[in-house]
C-alpha cells in the first residue's frame, strides 16, 4: 500500500486521494497530487483578443466600438480601462470606465495594454 502525504495545512495523517487531488477530512484542505501542478499561465482561462492571459488589476484597451445596452452611450475604440477584475460568466471582465461607469466586458473585445 502506498503512503499518502500528511496534510500540509494541519498535519493530519488521514488524507485520501480523489481524482487528481489529495483531501484532508479534518480541515477540508485540498491540494494537487504530484505531477498535477501547472503554471499559472496554463491555468488562465481568460485571454484577450491576441491570446495574452489577463489577470486582475491589468490595464486593457478596447479594440472595437461597443454600444452600451439600454443607453445611447458608446465605448469608443482605444478606450483604456484600468484595474480590471476577472469574473465567471458570459462577460469575463468587470470594470469602471470614465464617463460611463461600471461595465461588464467580453475579453474578446479588449487587448492587454
Amino acid at each position: 500500500m502506498t503512503q499518502l502525504p500528511d496534510c500540509p495545512k494541519c498535519g493530519s495523517t488521514y488524507t485520501y486521494a480523489d481524482d487528481t487531488n489529495y483531501i484532508c477530512p479534518e480541515c477540508a484542505h485540498e491540494w494537487p497530487q504530484a505531477g498535477q501542478i501547472q503554471s499559472n499561465e496554463e491555468n488562465c482561462s481568460v485571454k484577450d483578443s491576441n491570446g495574452n492571459p489577463l489577470q486582475d488589476g491589468d490595464t486593457v484597451t478596447v479594440i472595437k466600438d461597443l454600444k452600451v445596452k439600454g443607453s445611447s452611450l458608446v465605448v469608443k475604440v482605444g478606450t483604456r480601462v484600468k484595474n480590471i477584475r476577472l469574473v465567471d460568466g458570459d462577460h469575463d471582465i468587470d470594470c469602471k470606465i470614465d464617463g460611463i461607469g461600471a461595465m461588464k466586458l467580453k475579453s474578446e473585445f479588449v487587448k492587454k495594454a
